[in-house]
């Protein structure tokens, strides 16, 4: 489950410095799912590496779903178009708005082909188990603890052949079967708006940059820790949104680069011959005494934060959690291996 919370505090995290040129060095964070290797080889194969949570690209393969059960009483979504109709076609064409952001990233094979057209349900508890992809604006669920303001629930297959229960089988490990996004209902003093409702209403929070980052956390990333990406788990002030609106010609506009490129390292275009760059290496201390005795084999720093630097500017242009490692049938190593990849060749 991905958390989104209201931008109260910030995160204190251990970093690391790394010198990049490139002007587009970035990184991310991504959902991992390791199989279940009590299951006979034949659908698990024998690796236990973790794989990244993924979904398939073929034509529509990516469908979702939104419950057009908004709820009264507190009224939460708000509209410039107060009509029954215009309110349900305001709010769809910010999910729309949403979807398009992470299709509209070059090199990257998630494209707006994948997207199946976006339908509409009636219950108010379409979020569930089921193999749908849904949104949900009024319904309660036990994740809404203080201060969350959405969040999502990602089923992924550990096993070829798992299945919920309208979904198809899974082909591929790491297989995102099921997310669900689940907006906040039951506070009367948080609400969200529409791109179109948002200037009148300056104490709700963005819509738009809400689903967009739910959305993110739908086709598998985790959260940044760099605070400008659409990942980092903070949501703008009320009032206010991330990044830059997307538009027709720049649908990708709200990410950062960090979203971008760890877009393109989860969905690679392999006809990409530009963002064919990568940084890595390994966190170790200054003294190995200072590593846990347990687990055994441990040989880095796990969990730092390794920030890439714009040499030219000095700005913060990459963030990835690193410590660990992974190759042919595993486990994984934590030998304080971090690796920025799919980053754009040639100097800034």
């Amino acid at each position: 489950m991905s958390e989104f919370f209201k931008k109260t505090v910030a995160a204190v995290l251990a970093f690391a410095l790394a010198l990049f040129s490139a002007q587009t060095a970035s990184a991310y964070t991504l959902h991992m799912t390791v199989a279940d290797l009590r299951l006979s080889s034949a659908v698990v194969g024998t690796s236990a590496c973790p794989v990244p949570a993924h979904r398939l690209t073929a034509a529509g393969s990516f469908s979702v779903q939104w419950s057009t059960s908004l709820g009264a009483s507190p009224l939460t979504v708000l509209t410039q178009d107060q009509t029954a109709a215009g309110r349900l076609n305001e709010i769809e064409k910010t999910i729309q708005q949403s979807l398009g952001v992470w299709t509209g990233v070059s090199g990257s094979v998630l494209l707006p082909g994948t997207l199946a057209p976006l339908a509409r349900v009636s219950s108010s508890t379409a979020c569930a188990a089921d193999g749908l992809n849904s949104i949900c604006f009024n319904q309660s669920d036990a994740g809404f603890t203080p201060g969350i303001l959405a969040f999502t629930r990602v089923i992924t297959a550990d096993h070829l052949g798992a299945q919920l229960t309208n979904g198809p089988a899974a082909t591929e490990i790491g297989e995102i079967l099921d997310a669900d996004v689940y907006f906040n209902p039951g506070d009367p003093n948080t609400t969200f708006a529409t791109p179109q409702a948002l200037a009148a209403n300056p104490a709700a929070y963005d819509l738009e940059s809400l689903l967009t980052h739910e959305l993110g956390h739908a086709i598998g990333f985790s959260h940044s820790a760099v605070w400008r990406a659409m990942m980092a788990p903070y949501a703008p002030a009320p009032g206010t949104f991330t990044g830059q609106r997307p538009t027709t010609l720049a649908p990708d506009a709200p990410l950062a680069e960090d979203d971008r490129t760890g877009l393109r390292a989860l969905y690679p275009d392999p006809s990409d011959t530009v963002h064919t760059g990568s940084i890595s290496g390994r966190i170790l201390p200054a003294n190995a005494l200072s590593l846990p005795a347990v687990p055994a084999g441990v040989s880095g720093i796990f969990g730092a934060h390794v920030v890439a630097l714009d040499a030219a500017s000095g700005n913060v242009v990459a963030g990835v959690l690193g410590g660990w490692s992974c190759s042919g049938t595993g486990p994984a190593q934590f030998d304080g291996s971090y690796r920025i990849e799919r980053l754009a060749v040639g100097a800034s």
